[in-house]
């Protein structure tokens, strides 16, 4: 049966961030995963989480300006120091929470940057944050993301992501499948998940169109959820919609899996 993980960024966003894990924990929900902690104190996050008997899955490196709309730097070659210090924040971050893994937020590269330099400058950054994680014993992520909602993002494709982790060759840098992006891109899902699962790290869901909870739109969640598990999947697969609700009101699909 899939282990299905609350994302806060999304969900119970009627609360405070730091009430969202009791409230996720209240429904039933056994971990967690956000966009950022950098906010906030680490040493008052952690508590949080460790007195809601969460288990912190997944959150994002440093990704620049959010509000002014960057999503991620590590395309970019006038910033790989901000990006290396970013990896150093994320792993004191995830060692005080418990968190196993860390997503890599590729970037839109700068209009005026050759496609070539920005590879350049993604593979080495991904390299070092490879390197440096694993030391921490955490697994490094890179997740594509779809240009209809975020255009010019530089890794739009599973095909893209996997071509830049063999170019990265390290055991310690996984996929990070997201069906909603996943859908918007290239369809193909089910195949996809089956070819390419021992390199996945992590699944999120939502569907297509709108990016609400399943059985909303397009998507057979269902089948699809029932194919995570004829293949094996065993890892988390993280919530990661727009309620079209109230939070608690979105739920129904989840209840023959619980």
């Amino acid at each position: 049966m899939p282990r299905f993980a609350a994302n806060l960024s999304f969900l119970f966003t009627e609360r405070p961030f730091l009430e969202r894990f009791a409230a996720a924990r209240a429904v039933g929900f056994a971990a967690v995963e956000f966009h950022f902690p950098y906010d906030f104190d680490r040493a008052a996050l952690a508590e949080v989480a460790m007195t809601s008997g969460l288990e912190v899955v997944l959150f994002n490196l440093p990704a620049g300006d959010w509000a002014a709309g960057e999503r991620g730097i590590a395309c970019h070659p006038q910033r790989i120091a901000e990006f290396q210090d970013g990896v150093g924040q994320a792993i004191e971050y995830a060692r005080l929470l418990g968190c196993a893994k860390l997503n890599c937020l590729a970037g839109i590269a700068p209009g005026d940057m050759a496609y070539d330099r920005a590879r350049e400058t993604l593979i080495e950054n991904l390299r070092f944050a490879a390197a440096v994680t694993r030391r921490a014993g955490i697994e490094l992520l890179l997740e594509p993301i779809n240009t209809r909602d975020t255009p010019g993002y530089f890794v739009a494709t599973t095909g893209a992501a996997l071509a830049l982790i063999k170019a990265v060759d390290s055991d310690n840098l996984r996929l990070q499948f997201d069906i909603y992006h996943a859908q918007a891109m290239e369809g193909d899902l089910a195949r996809t998940l089956q070819e390419h699962l021992p390199q996945i790290g992590h699944v999120q869901l939502a569907d297509n169109p709108g990016r609400h909870e399943p059985g909303s739109g397009e998507i057979n969640f269902p089948f699809l959820l029932r194919h995570l598990d004829r293949i094996g999947y065993a890892g988390w697969v993280g919530c990661e919609y727009v309620p079209s609700g109230r939070t608690e009101d979105s739920f129904g699909w989840m209840e023959s899996w619980r």
